[in-house]
């Protein structure tokens, strides 16, 4: 049967797919960003830029969409041990992403601002503008109360069994280091894809009875009924 043709291993697959390919996107657009890579005083390296700005938060917008089917492949496999924690993990994790995601039109007004006027009256409308308090409230602060989530949900998934106890650790430390280029980027980078493509291998890898729980539960129905009786204790 296609991947196409089932259901449960057509999300399954891009669940995976999008845990792997998510840090590589991400990685490659802040390689990509003009600032980052330049330091120090980036007044008026957006304006100078556009065409890099350009690839770089269109990359970094689409590094956070990937995560969205990762993040619920991740809260699926949640079903058996800390499934309310999990749950309400995941949800401030994809609260997260679609804030940051968000986030990345304000690098095109960065560049157009600087553009139109003197590079530091641009760049202060800019930093004006994302320092209202609607866009704190409304998408920095959840922004970064989603990283927190995507921890926790992490941490719900190791306590589940479904992921090594270090990988939300290297995630976390992964997307939070990788902008200070080049050595962050560098290993922040390659934390990042650890954390996330260990719990991406782990869904490509598993069987589609697996993935739906169905395997937990036959195990459990063959188990002698004494033990059976023990495990709920």
């Amino acid at each position: 049967m296609s991947v196409l043709s089932d259901p449960r291993t057509l999300r399954r697959s891009t669940a995976g797919i999008c845990l792997l390919a998510a840090p590589l996107v991400y990685v490659a657009g802040l390689v990509a960003d003009p600032a980052i890579r330049q330091g120090g005083d980036t007044v008026g390296v957006y304006g100078r830029y556009p065409e890099q700005v350009s690839v770089s938060a269109s990359l970094l917008h689409w590094s956070w969409v990937l995560l969205i089917p990762g993040i619920i492949g991740m809260i699926h496999l949640i079903q058996h041990r800390g499934v309310l924690f999990g749950h309400i993990a995941g949800g401030l994790a994809l609260l997260g992403v679609v804030n940051f995601s968000g986030l990345m039109l304000g690098d095109f007004f960065y560049s157009r601002l600087e553009r139109a006027l003197p590079p530091a009256e641009g760049a202060r409308l800019a930093d004006e503008a994302l320092a209202d308090a609607g866009a704190r409230l409304g998408f920095q602060i959840p922004g970064f109360a989603g990283l927190l989530g995507l921890f926790l949900l992490g941490l719900a998934l190791a306590h589940a069994r479904h992921a090594p106890w270090w990988s939300p650790f290297a995630m976390l430390a992964g997307i939070l280091g990788a902008p200070i280029f080049p050595i962050g980027t560098s290993v922040g980078g390659l934390l990042y894809l650890a954390g996330s493509g260990v719990i991406g291998l782990r869904l490509l890898r598993m069987t589609d009875a697996e993935w739906s729980g169905e395997a937990v539960v036959q195990e459990t129905a063959d188990k002698p009924v004494g033990e059976n009786l023990a495990d709920t204790r």
